[in-house]
């Protein structure tokens, strides 16, 4: 097999095949080569609890028959330097006897940050940071995010009209945008950890809130905040086989013994007003290791983390066609200045059939 031209690239695309299989893992690509460039070994992370990208790499030279003794590893982010499910890979590169190691980036969990490569040097191993940073980083916002704020990256995903509604007066929003732009939604819920929802969305539209068409080896945890405890225990979301946390603001001894017989984990956080305290629900799942926190949710519980600010990317999918006055995106209104907006920076926009998809980031967000 030739080399890439730029085996960070290729290391990178490997970390792209991890993104619906490692969480809560970072997304991580491992490429070793020769020095002559010649790719010995690749791989990338596994699911949480088995090999690492450089294992994977290791193993892949090793089945090909290659020595990997003087060659260089190009991973997209620093080898871990801890045990936690598996063993230190920084320890594993050395031991096979890799002479230069080339990390996209320092690892942000506390228990790595700078270690990994500190021991790679301290073993005479030549350690070089910084390519492919910025792609690194992007793959794994919500590891970032969790690592550095305690708190998951939130993506708030919206269907709506070209003019901003998305549903009628009625309830009536099935369907806006198209199937091309649904299926579309389903691989970015099958990327995030979690999936999270409001207890008004479930009484009216009764959503299973699961990843179907794409092809992904779990389902997301699914999040409900149910203030007073209604959810219904024939909800069509528990037909689906992942965790159902539901995050409440009362004790209900007989509702919540029927739902945990349904399977689901109920979290009692009362905030002011008799509501879910969102802020403790976020930290709440930060320690339960959900780095991207898919939103699909009314637009009452939108307005409620766009307001609390709790909100860093917004996934919107414009359909061609008005409405008129129906539900908006999110109940942040009304402003009395145009300087009380929200302040966003476009990251893309891309057809997706005829709706048109763009994502957007709360102005400086990303720089945490």
């Amino acid at each position: 097999m030739t080399a890439p031209e730029d085996p960070i690239t290729r290391a990178l695309a490997l970390a792209e095949r991890s993104l619906f299989l490692s969480s809560p893992n970072p997304h991580v690509g491992c490429v070793i080569t020769s020095a002559n460039g010649r790719v010995l070994g690749e791989g990338h992370t596994q699911a949480a609890g088995s090999a690492h990208a450089e294992i994977m790499a290791l193993r892949d030279a090793h089945t090909r028959g290659h020595d990997v003794r003087g060659a260089t590893a190009w991973v997209t982010l620093e080898p871990c330097a801890h045990v936690g499910r598996t063993g230190p890979c920084c320890d594993a590169l050395a031991s096979a006897g890799i002479a230069r190691v080339v990390a996209s980036l320092v690892d942000p969990n506390p228990k790595v940050a700078g270690q990994g490569l500190a021991r790679l040097r301290a073993a005479g191993v030549t350690v070089e940071t910084g390519p492919g940073a910025g792609a690194s980083r992007e793959l794994n916002i919500g590891f970032f995010s969790r690592m550095i704020r305690g708190t998951p990256w939130i993506r708030l995903k919206v269907a709506a009209s070209l003019d901003g509604t998305t549903a009628l007066d009625n309830g009536q929003s099935q369907w806006i945008t198209g199937e091309l732009a649904r299926a579309d939604g389903h691989a970015w819920r099958a990327r995030a950890c979690a999936l999270l929802t409001g207890i008004g969305t479930v009484l009216e539209d009764d959503p299973r809130l699961d990843v179907r068409g794409v092809d992904t080896p779990r389902q997301p945890t699914l999040v409900v905040v149910d203030s007073r405890l209604e959810l219904p225990t024939s909800a069509r979301l528990f037909q689906s086989e992942r965790p159902v946390w539901v995050y409440t603001a009362v004790d209900d001894p007989a509702r919540r013994a029927a739902l945990e017989a349904r399977g689901a984990t109920i979290i009692t956080l009362p905030g002011p007003g008799a509501k879910v305290d969102l802020g403790a629900m976020l930290q709440d799942l930060g320690r339960r290791e959900i780095n991207e926190l898919h939103v699909e949710a009314g637009h009452k519980l939108n307005g409620s983390l766009v307001r609390e600010g709790w909100v860093d990317e917004f996934l919107v999918y414009l359909a061609p066609t008005l409405l008129g006055p129906g539900r908006g995106m999110a109940a942040i209104g009304p402003l009395a200045r145009l300087d009380q907006g929200l302040r966003l920076e476009f990251v893309s926009s891309q057809a997706v059939g005829p709706d048109l998809r763009v994502r957007a980031r709360v102005a400086g967000r990303a720089h945490f």
